[in-house]
């Protein structure tokens, strides 16, 4: 996966953070980095800081709240190395700045004490930094008469501090009792942190001669620090492929499909539980492994154990495909990922891995797993499709038709439009047997067998009937043979 940094950007050191800003920020700028108490402001400047450490830049971080003896404690807890940073404490709530005097930070002789801007320019000459975090400049506002004096010293001291080649950050407590509307004209770039439900998000909302994806991505705060999963656009990831048939191995099935199914295409297996949706997935990825071919399945329905107990007991050796590295296996958990944490694990997959199979094993656990965590789940599915059709990538997907018997639906959750094939897998009794089905309701590609076949799975395998041109009525619901 292409995460590089362009050349000449500064990183930021939050990891993937630097994706999303196209290589990271601008040197020599200023940035708001804005947000509610509670989404990572300081964790991300601490980032900011440390990448510089690494990188053998001189950082000073200008510290308005917190001190820093604590700044230096929560980036201890992170991992992150801050001993070389200068701390210039100029908190107001330090002994020497008094709630009834003001600054002028650039000592222009309107307020009589400019202590605060002789120490800020006494510490940028005397270490001369390369990156520069004040936390927070919003704090200043109580160090200023009126909205136009904070203004103009802010723009000011930024002025100051990219004239000396700083690469500078702000943070802001955006809030309507802290306002800061203001500061976003002064800056290069304004990348804002929030709070959704249980889920924290970043956007870009500025960024000056350059084309970021502005989100809202989503991010984690771990012990290992912070993390941004960018959210997947289909339309940036793209490559050459030349489309093949996909055989199922069973030849009964690929008469059915008319050859197979083409690489590159997104299918959804849809019916009831027990059909053998799964099984009829699988046929193709043990198909596939045969040729050397990857694949992973994400499964949201049932237990990494439970699928390969059962593929075993129907001749499908999954086990021996994993051991192989032909086949990935994830059980994912409601709760356990956001939506943009999964399909960066699909990228990953695609990109790094070089899989050709994405299979997502149960659309109603999809459902269930990511709602809640950054948008409409079925939207995010149908961005995981077209991303796996510009790539080229044959995705299979088992959809649920809860009715066992009765009226017949393609799905549930009127996502057929996403499919540019749809295999129907039905039970039928005859003569007081229950028996499945299995025929195409749809293909976008290619013609397609009209007709419906036996579908029977046992021990040795999975294997497909001849056509059963005296089926009638499975579509209404209330399926007929009509004997010879």
């Amino acid at each position: 996966m292409d995460d590089s940094v362009s050349q000449g950007r500064v990183r930021t050191g939050v990891r993937r953070g630097d994706a999303i800003l196209d290589g990271g920020l601008l040197p020599a700028s200023g940035t708001l980095l804005r947000g509610p108490p509670g989404t990572g402001k300081t964790i991300f400047a601490l980032h900011f800081l440390a990448e510089g450490v690494r990188s053998g830049d001189t950082c000073l971080y200008i510290n308005l709240g917190e001190p820093a003896a604590y700044l230096r404690d929560t980036a201890d807890g992170f991992g992150l190395d801050v001993d070389p940073v200068d701390f210039l404490n100029l908190s107001p709530s330090e002994a020497e700045f008094h709630d009834d005097r003001t600054y002028d930070l650039f000592g222009s002789g309107e307020v009589e004490n400019a202590s605060l801007v002789e120490d800020v320019r006494d510490e940028v000459d005397a270490i001369g930094p390369d990156r520069v975090v004040i936390d927070p400049i919003t704090e200043l506002r109580y160090l200023t008469t009126d909205d136009h004096q904070f203004r103009t010293q802010v723009l000011g001291l930024l002025d100051f501090l990219k004239a000396e080649g700083a690469t500078v950050l702000l943070t802001s407590q955006a809030a309507e009792s802290i306002p800061d509307d203001d500061l976003q004209f002064l800056v290069d770039a304004v990348i804002g942190l929030d709070l959704e439900e249980d889920r924290r998000t970043v956007a870009v909302s500025k960024f000056r001669g350059s084309d970021t994806q502005r989100g809202p991505h989503t991010i984690t705060i771990t012990d290992d620090g912070m993390c941004v999963w960018p959210r997947l656009v289909p339309d940036h990831h793209s490559r050459e492929f030349t489309s093949e048939t996909l055989s199922s191995g069973v030849p009964e099935l690929d008469s059915l499909l008319s050859g197979g199914l083409t690489t590159g295409t997104v299918t959804f297996l849809s019916g009831p539980t027990g059909v053998g949706k799964t099984t009829t997935g699988l046929q193709f990825v043990k198909e596939a492994a045969g040729r050397g071919q990857r694949s992973v399945l994400y499964s949201f329905e049932e237990s990494r154990k439970t699928m390969l107990e059962r593929a075993q007991a129907v001749n499908i050796p999954v086990g021996a495909m994993l051991e192989r590295g032909t086949l990935r296996i994830e059980e994912i958990s409601p709760d356990e990922l956001t939506v943009d944490e999964f399909t960066h694990r699909i990228r990953r997959e695609v990109e790094e891995e070089g899989s050709e199979i994405i299979m997502i094993d149960g659309v109603s656990g999809y459902e269930r797993a990511f709602r809640g965590t950054g948008g409409d789940p079925t939207q995010h599915l149908i961005k995981i499709g077209r991303y796996l059709r510009n790539m080229g990538v044959t995705g299979l997907v088992t959809n649920e038709v809860h009715g066992i018997t009765g009226e017949f639906r393609a799905t549930e959750q009127q996502m057929s439009h996403l499919a540019d094939n749809i295999v129907v897998l039905r039970h039928v009794e005859y003569k007081g047997e229950l028996r499945k089905v299995i025929g195409v309701l749809k293909m976008r590609t290619s013609d397609f067998e009209n007709w419906l076949r036996e579908l029977r799975i046992t021990e040795h395998g999975l294997t497909v009937g001849d056509p059963m041109s005296d089926l009638r009525g499975i579509l209404t619901g209330t399926p007929s043979w009509q004997d010879d």
